[in-house]
């Protein structure tokens, strides 16, 4: 019997013992935590634990007679896999912010039944709108207590990692000057308190940073602003005393992590409070005094540490170099290891390309799990290769890599495509109808304030063309030593929000696919900074802005079907290549730098 697949059967069933002793008829488990994380600490990897499936995204439902886990197409291959033989259902929805589980709910939990959901780990506006679907059929919903605790006595406890300082020179804006950023905000809107959850916006407020979750230097805290005062809730111990004393001079006071519910509770009746319903839980919004005023609208910080200042833009420059010499050493010892015949798998490319960025100035650690798919594995946009199942790296075919790295001066993420072997003619079509894609939306101009989602068709105008298509977004935002994924920006097919507009400073990624399942898969991404473009009718039209392509790596060549490319489109790669060189070339000597020049030869 498969181990894997029996003890997840097991632990659906614990939930289902639960579910009957507590009298209701299904769980939901979302892929969250009481910050609405997209990567979470071990404690809230409940769906993962219980179900199998380790995407980063998924809702898992639970009910006495059924379990079913609701996924976008970036998981289904892997899904799939994971959930073989489990006894839960895959559904596949056409995005990760689609909600086919509401519906599901819906249907199979009868009239008169109950959900529960911790709901200490649903976004304000995810549990209104799971209230408004269940109250249309007649089904209670119970969010008053975490059922998956009951049914997981091996959980984890909270991490204990420490908070240490973002110190200058990198970090660029003081903490005090942060703090009366979004104060002023506070002021514009009228209130007199201001909650914030989101860990990457407490980190950019407090210039704090930490190890609470894989890959991402943030830690797990609340903070409670007023218009003089601060609190921040965060675990005892966590912050030693010198460090406390040096947040005091700015009026952060610190106060157990577990007291920020009460703190809510606490707030005098004529407060004006602040918050972001789809940044904070509904577990922590119902704490709020009844008598408190509550203003909802997004996190200032959200688009303050999304627009990087000069100062920041230079550093992320200098990471840029630091990355881009790692991928070059990286892919000349890549290139040679398997001209002399040496076995390499997807395991060998991970542990090889993670330890050329840990030698480099200012790394402080991945961004993400490093993304090594070959032929078909690359054809899954989020896979990630295991001991347990990886691929060797041999014959013919495409390399997908996919990577990025934490430093103290920025943040990065890049995904280039290499040929092994001699590719064929439909893997360099592919290959080139998305590197079309990349090309056409980093050469764009477009009206500052343009909300992003108006951009993602340019990216996917070249496979359109062909019929072809890519089931995620085109861009996401990126932090500065912070998070990979940031908001409020979106290069995607995504509802457009006014607060999706893109402005000066933001870091955006530009990365169209294409994937043949069980066959192979293209991305090619490069992180782009949003700049004032220079146009000829200059003010006539308003302000432009344009795209400074900050990633430095070459994009193979061999793999061009040329025919498919315009002259305008080669001289654009061309003059990228001698940009890559000349920034990185004095950076490297050896074989690491006989490799850059060959593969930033033009085109």
């Amino acid at each position: 019997m498969d181990t894997r697949t029996s003890v997840h059967r097991l632990r659906i069933e614990r939930l289902r013992e639960v579910l009957i002793r507590e009298g209701v008829d299904a769980l939901l488990v979302p892929s969250s935590d009481p910050h609405l994380s997209e990567y979470l600490p071990e404690r809230w990897q409940a769906r993962q634990w219980f179900s199998g499936f380790t995407g980063s995204m998924g809702t898992l439902v639970v009910t006495t007679t059924q379990a079913a886990v609701f996924a976008d197409s970036r998981y289904w291959v892997q899904a799939e896999a994971e959930l073989a033989g489990t006894g839960i259902t895959l559904v596949k929805i056409p995005t990760g912010t689609a909600a086919l589980h509401l519906d599901w709910l819906a249907r199979e939990v009868p009239r008169g039944g109950a959900v529960a959901v911790d709901g200490q780990v649903l976004g304000v506006a995810a549990a209104a709108a799971l209230k408004d679907a269940l109250d249309a059929v007649g089904v209670q919903l119970h969010t008053d207590s975490d059922l998956v605790d009951q049914a997981w006595p091996e959980r984890a406890g909270l991490p204990a990692n420490p908070v240490y300082e973002h110190r200058a020179p990198h970090a660029v804006q003081s903490r005090a000057a942060k703090l009366a950023q979004v104060r002023e905000a506070m002021q514009r809107h009228g209130v007199t308190q201001h909650f914030v959850s989101t860990v990457d916006d407490i980190a950019w407020i407090t210039n704090l940073r930490g190890a609470d979750v894989h890959y991402n230097p943030v830690f797990l805290a609340h903070l409670l602003l007023g218009a003089e005062d601060a609190t921040l809730f965060v675990e005892d111990r966590k912050i030693d005393a010198a460090l406390a004393a040096t947040l005091a001079v700015d009026g952060l006071r610190l106060a157990p992590y577990a007291q920020a519910g009460a703190a809510l509770a606490a707030l005098p009746a004529e407060s004006r409070l602040l918050i972001d319903p789809r940044r904070v839980t509904f577990g922590l919004r119902q704490c709020v005094a009844p008598g408190v005023s509550v203003v909802e609208a997004v996190n200032p910080s959200t688009l303050l540490k999304s627009r990087k200042t000069e100062a920041e833009a230079a550093f992320v420059r200098e990471a840029m170099v630091e990355d881009g010499v790692a991928m070059c050493h990286f892919y000349a010892g890549l290139e040679a290891a398997m001209g002399r015949g040496e076995p390499i798998s997807e395991m060998t490319i991970d542990e090889w390309l993670s330890a050329e960025r840990a030698k480099r100035p200012g790394f402080v650690g991945l961004s993400f799990p490093v993304i090594a798919g070959f032929n078909a594995n690359g054809a899954m946009p989020h896979y990630r290769a295991t001991p347990a199942s990886f691929a060797q790296i041999e014959g013919d075919g495409l390399l997908l890599i996919d990577s990025g790295g934490q430093y103290l001066g920025g943040t990065t993420d890049i995904t280039r495509v290499w040929p092994i072997g001699m590719p064929s003619a439909a893997m360099r079509r592919d290959y080139t109808l998305v590197l079309k894609g990349t090309l056409a939306l980093s050469r764009t101009r477009f009206p500052r304030g343009t909300p992003g989602p108006m951009l993602d068709a340019i990216a996917r105008a070249p496979l359109w063309a062909e019929g072809v298509e890519f089931g995620h977004g085109t861009g996401h935002g990126v932090g500065y030593f912070l998070a990979v994924h940031e908001g409020p920006q979106s290069i995607s097919k995504a509802v457009v929000v006014p607060s999706m507009a893109m402005e000066p400073g933001m870091i955006t990624s530009i990365e169209p696919g294409l994937y043949r399942d069980g066959q192979w898969g293209v991305r090619i991404e490069n992180l782009v900074l949003n700049v004032p473009a220079s146009t000829p009718e200059a003010g006539a039209f308003g302000e432009f802005l344009e795209f400074e392509t900050l990633t430095l790596c070459p994009i193979d060549t061999r793999c061009i079907e040329r025919s498919l490319l315009r002259s305008d489109e080669i001289d654009w790669l061309n003059g990228y290549h001698a940009t890559v060189r000349q920034r990185l070339a004095t950076q490297l000597q050896g074989d690491a730098l006989a490799w850059l020049k060959t593969r930033t030869e033009p085109f």
